[in-house]
């Protein structure tokens, strides 16, 4: 249990929130959201005691202990794998290290014995004769095997330790859990593991994520940060998305009825509470919303940027053909061979693999920037394309300025121009940034503007949503709910592919997998996981 009192955090003049009164209680899992730079990052360093909050202070249960998910992978560089897992639960940690000191003297005396007597004991208490083999099945169940686990950690790639990390954060079973973007660099089977670890937690977790489907399998409070100030709701966050519209509906339509509006609202609330006792998610286990007040549901002050894609024509029968395509990885890893495939009008297609190398060297493949070792592909002649790529660099190693950067892509003047960028929410003096400085968050935002000058009718989208906030995340994937034109992308947002493709297409170097269906339907049936099981043996 967490109890936040009286909080404020102010840097400067710059007052984030104040008079922060939260109380986080046992079996709950809070997620916690807001737009870039309200704060949420900083909330969870002020509570993981990080970062001395300006006023107030915050407590936890008597005994408890807390973990907090690193976001420093060098730190452990020098130990071991399975060491740095130990570490999570630091009391357990100075208790080996002392009964162990203890036990390599050559000189042992009684007084010696009796120390590792009480050492012994407070080891057992904990747990400890398990403790590595606890450590060992968490990293294996993070997709670490048993022959790296005595490794040092230097010795790991950058993908391998943000999993260390975690096994770190969860060993030991805490009693108060803090994750900040837990999800980040998973694949979707490793999230889809950390979804129902969490659901069956029982002990307190605050997550910050941007990722929409994992908040909503997990959360069963939404904590959101806004107006500077910090509301605690019940519901995940597609309940907190959709009554925070519904609210600001009602608030642009003047005419409308204090007692009408919260009849709407209450209607609203028995049917979300309604799908969700029918969801497979975990927060359908929990008493979601048997404390709501509708009076607490208001507008959001976030602002969504305007992304719109047209089509400058409609597209014809013949959409892409793909005949026996091969790639291989710069270090000679076979990413897929005899890949074939047409695409049909209306079809959007995820393509997925266990190395997100092969969908990047598809795409590259088939927009031409990269020549395939084996095979053809031929677009159809109606066939106009918008490219988004995962690594975008290279098209922000220049000295112009964002308005400049944009007139590179089309014909038009200034006005123009600036209407695109405003849509994406840059407006005024921030349009003559130059691009070079600017976040990730900012690459991709111009990069999506770049890709509505060009009224493609096939959009190829390689990872979009990294780097995006959960506003321009969300305005994207509406968007393209609506697009009328075909779609070949790929993605580690679960929410984004099951709410945007009607077709799958694993990659893998034994052979390919090719289904009409939607993601959901594709990771669950059960002959499909057959056939998947059986390619992946044969690596």
């Amino acid at each position: 249990m967490i109890t936040v009192t009286d909080l404020a955090i102010q840097f400067g003049k710059q007052i984030l929130y104040k008079d922060v009164n939260l109380k986080f209680t046992n079996g709950n899992i809070y997620g916690i959201i807001g737009a870039n730079g309200a704060g949420k990052s900083t909330l969870v360093r002020a509570i993981a005691g990080e970062l001395e909050p300006s006023k107030g202070t915050i407590e936890f249960g008597p005994g408890e202990r807390m973990s907090v998910l690193s976001q420093d992978h060098f730190k452990f560089d020098e130990f071991t794998v399975l060491d740095t897992v130990l570490m999570g639960h630091r009391e357990l940690w100075d208790v080996m290290n002392k009964r162990n000191e203890i036990y390599s003297k050559e000189d042992f005396s009684e007084e010696d014995g009796i120390k590792a007597a009480e050492y012994e004991e407070t080891f057992a208490n904990l747990d400890g004769y398990n403790a590595e083999s606890d450590a060992g099945s968490l990293l294996e169940q993070l997709g670490i095997p048993v022959a790296k686990h005595k490794q040092l950690m230097k010795e790991l790639s950058g993908k391998e330790k943000v999993r260390v990390m975690l096994a770190q954060a969860l060993f030991g079973n805490p009693d108060n859990l803090l994750l900040d973007e837990p999800t980040n660099d998973l694949d979707l089977e490793t999230v889809e593991w950390l979804e129902d670890y969490l659901g069956n937690y029982e002990h307190t977790v605050l997550v910050v994520s941007h990722d929409r489907h994992f908040l909503d399998a997990i959360s069963t409070h939404t904590v959101d940060i806004d107006y500077g100030k910090i509301t605690l709701f019940a519901g995940n966050y597609s309940f907190w998305y959709e009554s925070s519209q519904l609210a600001l509906r009602q608030a642009q339509n003047q005419k409308m009825k204090a007692e009408e509006k919260k009849k709407q609202l209450e209607e609203f609330i028995r049917r979300f509470s309604a799908n969700v006792a029918k969801s497979r998610q975990t927060t359908s286990r929990k008493k979601m919303l048997e404390k709501l007040n509708v009076e607490e549901i208001q507008p959001s002050t976030r602002k969504y940027p305007g992304i719109i894609f047209k089509m400058d024509r409609e597209p014809g029968n013949q959409i892409l053909e793909v005949e026996n395509l091969k790639a291989v990885a710069e270090d000679g890893t076979l990413l897929f061979k005899n890949l074939t495939f047409n695409v049909e009008k209306d079809e959007k297609i995820v393509f997925i693999s266990h190395d997100p190398r092969a969908m990047t060297a598809l795409f590259e493949i088939i927009t031409g920037n990269q020549e395939p070792v084996e095979g053809s592909y031929k677009w159809g002649v109606t066939i106009s394309t918008a490219y988004l790529p995962v690594d975008n660099g290279k098209f922000f190693e220049n000295d112009l300025n964002m308005l400049e950067w944009l007139s590179q892509f089309g014909t038009g003047n200034e006005v123009y121009f600036k209407g695109f960028l405003g849509r994406m929410l840059f407006s005024g003096e921030e349009v003559l940034k130059k691009v070079k400085v600017l976040s990730g968050g900012e690459k991709m935002r111009c990069m999506i503007a770049r890709m509505q000058l060009t009224d493609a009718n096939c959009l190829i989208l390689d990872t979009p949503t990294n780097h995006l906030d959960l506003e321009s995340i969300q305005a994207f994937n509406n968007n393209l709910k609506l697009f009328k034109g075909n779609l070949l992308f790929a993605s580690h947002d679960h929410e984004f592919i099951n709410s945007l493709a009607n077709r799958v297409i694993e990659l893998t170097p034994n052979g390919n997998l090719d289904k009409l269906t939607t993601y959901d339907d594709y990771i669950h049936d059960d002959h499909i996981k057959e056939l998947r099981q059986k390619l992946y043996e044969k690596s």
